[in-house]
């Protein structure tokens, strides 16, 4: 009997969905940024072993939206809670359980659901057996799971109870698929977790990055990719002092890229100034949301 479904997780932000399909999958394929709203896509990937195909889903955190790019990310979260087998509800262990529960009751769901209470590591053992013993009184999850995704603990519990959980059914991908991304969108993410990790405040949620050109050469793999902001006076901040500021940017960016695509990269930045690309329906297309 083969299994095989589509696993979606939802959460606020920073309860740490991007960090556990990091830990599940094994590579870097959603970003991490300890900054809320990092997510803005649906990132799939996938799992196959003998007996089973999991398809994953990290959705954006779930948020009121302000500007149309959060309209955006949250048709990201309701298009994951319709094609969903099993939901994923994660939560931080010391975030509030009440307005958690409330959170995961709004999303109406039709299917089987696992909670989730991740960062366990940061509570004592009698904190959490509390938590766990209320969190298993709520009643409309399944199982009640504790983990620590980023030191990857809990994670083949967690496993055992999805595939328990997992309809019936054949592959949706060949054997060898990692993610349905494509390499130029997981390189423009890179370099937008950089700019998530180098840059203060409100730039990051001011940014997004287009790569425009991809070339294998024989020697190494040539990139070029655009940075857009909204104003002139983040482009000065990212570009830095004499451009030492997008240097250190593109250093770090492209070790990156070189450990996931294997190859040597020669990366070329730009920055361009949109004026509210956030807002207009255009922009927000050309730059894939």
């Amino acid at each position: 009997m083969h299994k095989a479904g589509f696993v979606n997780i939802f959460g606020k932000p920073n309860a740490g969905k991007s960090t556990l399909l990091n830990a599940i999958i094994g590579e870097k394929l959603a970003i991490i940024s300890p900054k809320v709203q990092t997510t803005r896509h649906r990132i799939t990937g996938v799992i196959t072993e003998p007996g089973y195909q999991i398809v994953f889903s990290d959705t954006p955190g779930i948020i009121d939206p302000k500007y149309k790019l959060h309209e955006k990310m949250m048709g990201a979260v309701k298009s994951a809670l319709e094609d969903a087998d099993v939901a994923l509800l994660i939560m931080d262990a010391k975030d509030s359980l009440e307005e958690n529960l409330e959170l995961f009751d709004s999303l109406r769901l039709k299917v089987p659901a696992i909670l989730i209470l991740n960062k366990m590591d940061n509570l004592s053992k009698e904190d959490m057996d509390t938590l766990m013993e209320k969190a298993k009184a709520w009643g409309k999850a399944k199982v009640v799971v504790p983990i620590s995704a980023r030191q990857k603990k809990g994670i083949k519990e967690l496993m055992q109870e999805i595939v328990a959980l997992l309809p019936e059914g054949n592959a949706f991908y060949p054997d060898d698929t990692l993610t349905d991304k494509s390499t130029r969108f997981l390189v423009a993410e890179m370099i937008r977790e950089k700019i998530f990790q180098l840059f203060e405040e409100e730039i990051p949620y001011h940014t997004t990055v287009i790569v425009t050109q991809y070339q294998e050469k024989e020697t190494l793999t040539k990139i070029a990719a655009e940075i857009i902001v909204t104003r002139e006076t983040q482009k000065g901040i990212i570009l830095g002092e004499k451009g030492k500021s997008i240097r250190e940017l593109g250093t770090l960016a492209r070790q990156d890229i070189e450990k996931f695509i294997e190859r040597k990269v020669f990366l070329e930045l730009h920055v361009k100034v949109r004026g509210k690309w956030r807002d207009n329906d255009l922009y927000l297309k050309e730059y894939g949301y």
